[in-house]
């Protein structure tokens, strides 16, 4: 097991860590189980670590505050629901994620299924940052992309910010690779 495996066992069993210094904090509705206490207890060193230091200079506590003060404008000043405004803070937090998370890889050889660029498939530079670049094939940009999600979904989560409920898609968030229904049907809109 792991520190991450223990803060993720003691949040599902109710437990909410908090950081004091060097010491945990531990907040609970009931008395935790012994099998809780001593992953937290073994793993205290790596679990301090993670939770002060998890995001170069952004700690678990400030991505709790990242989140909720995007999910509290956009439900109180976007007129969101409560549903809504969370599933938009949570995208929030992991386009926060990925762009501190740039993906480097060399040139000429796909990041995603490690061929190299040839006359058939192409690989092209995705621009992370001014001076990162993911190179990737344009067809395994979207098994990319999902991977590098799924790990900013997992990170954020040991930050103590879940996924929200599902409902559908992601609570109205557009999607820019998508077409509308719209689009896909032919139907265009000229004002």
């Amino acid at each position: 097991m792991s520190a991450v495996e223990a803060i993720r066992m003691a949040w599902e069993s109710g437990v909410h860590i908090g950081i004091e210094g060097a010491d945990l904090i531990l907040d609970a509705e009931q008395e935790p189980t012994s099998r809780v206490l001593e992953a937290i207890r073994r793993h205290k060193a790596d679990i301090v670590d993670l939770l002060t230091a998890a995001d170069g200079d952004r700690t678990a506590e400030s991505w709790r505050v990242f989140y909720g003060e995007h999910a509290t404008k956009a439900e109180f000043d976007g007129g969101r629901t409560r549903e809504e405004a969370a599933a938009r803070a949570f995208e929030c937090c992991i386009v926060e994620w990925l762009n501190r998370h740039p993906e480097h890889s060399d040139p000429g050889r796909c990041a995603w299924c490690g061929k190299q660029s040839g006359s058939d498939h192409v690989v092209v530079p995705f621009l992370a940052d001014l001076d990162v670049h993911t190179w990737l094939h344009p067809e395994c940009w979207h098994d990319w992309h999902q991977d590098q999600r799924e790990r900013a979904r997992r990170a954020i989560a040991v930050m103590g910010v879940n996924t929200p409920p599902k409902n559908g898609k992601r609570a109205g968030i557009p999607d820019d690779f998508e077409k509308s229904d719209k689009t896909q049907k032919g139907e265009t809109n000229v004002d």
